[in-house]
């Protein structure tokens, strides 16, 4: 982790990973991960609703896609982008380069503790980020700070992981004979804010009102064929395989590889998926 960034100590192992290992696969395949959220990308903006002369804050940026795109609406105003991983971020700053925008900027940050500039910013938008602070209310009392009164914060999180035929499918497909383990509810991770009632009492106690929480469905696309989703997926799921003996890694590959073929279609591997749009507004 960069000596430079201030984290909070409770949420290191978030930092680690992010900082890390984990953080650089995702800014080498950058556009798959993009990708896979394309269907969502229309409701998240709209819900945003950027103005042309706005500054937007845009937390957990990974590679910038959002954060640029924020840009690009708010022509005459600014995009800042914050997130963990130094890898994912000098990707979004090189992307924004080769974009030639001049109105975008990227720091890296834990957003539960970073010293935010105050009432710097008109909307805060963040597409699958707030799910991994160990602190959820400190972290948005963090990003009500930033925002000016009656700005608007929208968030796009994960539902259940019974609603998201993706993680439930890689996790029995890789299981090779285990019960592999759901992730604990409330635990920094995917669907930590799968729970509606948590975000509304997270947002309420960090100063926000008129919450909207609505769900959105679409499907998830992870490669261009099933040989293209399993390379992607063997990396980015690697951790599923610890502990296994050889034999037991070929058939959790093997089982990896027949959901993917299940799930191939002539433009790609597709699985559903299911998330909350969550819009709530900062008391003036």
């Amino acid at each position: 982790m960069s000596e430079v960034m201030r984290s909070d100590p409770a949420n290191a192992d978030q930092a680690r990973a992010w900082d890390g290992g984990e953080g650089a696969y995702w800014a080498e395949h950058a556009d798959v991960f993009d990708k896979a959220m394309r269907a969502y990308h229309g409701a998240f903006f709209a819900a945003a609703g950027i103005g042309r002369g706005e500054a937007v804050l845009d937390i957990g940026c990974g590679t910038g896609e959002t954060t640029r795109d924020a840009a690009r609406i708010a022509v005459a105003g600014s995009a800042v982008g914050m997130d963990l991983s130094a890898a994912m971020l000098r990707e979004a700053r090189r992307r924004a380069a080769g974009e030639e925008l001049d109105n975008v900027s990227f720091e890296q940050a834990d957003v539960q503790v970073h010293p935010m500039p105050g009432e710097a910013f008109d909307v805060a938008i963040s597409r699958t980020g707030t799910m991994f602070f160990a602190d959820v209310a400190a972290a948005f009392r963090n990003v009500a700070a930033a925002l000016r009164p009656g700005g608007r914060f929208v968030q796009l999180v994960w539902q259940e992981p019974a609603r998201n035929e993706w993680f439930c499918a890689f996790r029995d497909s890789m299981a090779a004979g285990r019960t592999m383990p759901t992730p604990p509810p409330g635990a920094p991770g995917p669907f930590a804010l799968a729970d509606p009632g948590r975000i509304r009492a997270a947002l309420a106690e960090a100063g926000f009102t008129g919450v909207v929480i609505r769900g959105q469905s679409a499907p998830m696309w992870f490669g261009a064929d099933a040989g293209a989703a399993h390379r992607f997926l063997t990396g980015l799921l690697g951790w599923m395989l610890e502990g296994l003996d050889e034999e037991g890694r070929a058939g959790a590959l093997h089982g990896l590889r027949r959901s993917l073929a299940r799930h191939e279609q002539p433009d790609g591997v597709f699985y559903a998926s299911a998330a909350w749009l969550v819009k709530a507004v900062r008391q003036t």
